[in-house]
């Protein structure tokens, strides 16, 4: 019997990239405004590349940027890009349709939901909250809580342990075949591949489920339950 889900979040229920994008675009027009002497594309090109090669969650990227290309930081140029990166990113943080629609639905049968990400903890709990999710989840497991990012096993093991479920009782939802699928099945856990949430066009997902439309899931939940006794 299904009692609980564990969501990630990032492009499963926030569009991440879309606010990713919004707000790198925003950062490079104001440090242009401020000074800098690059074309934009290039500058997005090249903090795109570090993002990529260090993780898109690095929270010092305008400074290794700007070392890399000039030997030193101009912080007049560092504190315009951080503050039009942190404009655009707070006016473009959107959830995908139908989520809180989804998570209420949830909630109303008594199912408990978790968040288990790879990203530090303070910026996971300000999309949670900016987003106005923080009085759904029973748990939210980050990279910090465990030290390890999924597909290892502590992070899907620790958000079970936190929400007192076992594997069999909960399922997965994510949009990373790698990380959540790959992740969740190593401990036992049925897996929904959040095919909307998809950036990289994945054709070979071995998910018990696949979803186009988080409000899906309210199909797939209940088809897990065990179906009622109709002896007397």
């Amino acid at each position: 019997m299904i009692k609980g889900v564990i969501f990630d979040f990032d492009n499963t229920l926030m569009d991440f990239m879309k606010m990713k994008r919004a707000a790198v675009e925003a950062a490079v027009d104001a440090m242009i405004d401020a000074g800098l002497t690059y074309k934009k594309s290039d500058m997005i090109e090249k903090i795109y590349k570090i993002y990529w090669d260090e993780g898109i969650e690095d929270q010092f990227i305008f400074d290794k940027v700007l070392t890399k290309e000039f030997g030193k930081i101009d912080y007049k140029i560092l504190a315009s890009g951080i503050i039009g990166y942190r404009r655009a990113k707070d006016g473009t943080l959107a959830l995908y349709p139908h989520v809180q629609l989804t998570l209420t639905g949830l909630v109303r049968r008594g199912i408990k939901m978790a968040v288990v990400s790879d990203a530090p903890r303070l910026p996971v709990w300000l999309r949670i909250c900016g987003l106005g999710l923080q009085h759904y989840f029973d748990a939210v497991v980050t990279f910090d809580d465990t030290g390890a990012k999924k597909p290892d096993a502590k992070p899907f093991l620790a958000a079970l342990e936190r929400l007192k479920l076992r594997p069999e009782e909960a399922i997965m939802v994510g949009d990373w075949v790698e990380r959540d699928m790959v992740g969740a099945k190593k401990v036992g856990l049925k897996t929904v591949f959040a095919r909307y949430g998809d950036l990289q066009n994945t054709q070979n997902v071995e998910a018990d489920y696949e979803i186009d439309d988080i409000q899906q899931l309210l199909d797939i939940v209940p088809q897990t339950q065990p179906v009622p006794s109709t002896n007397p």
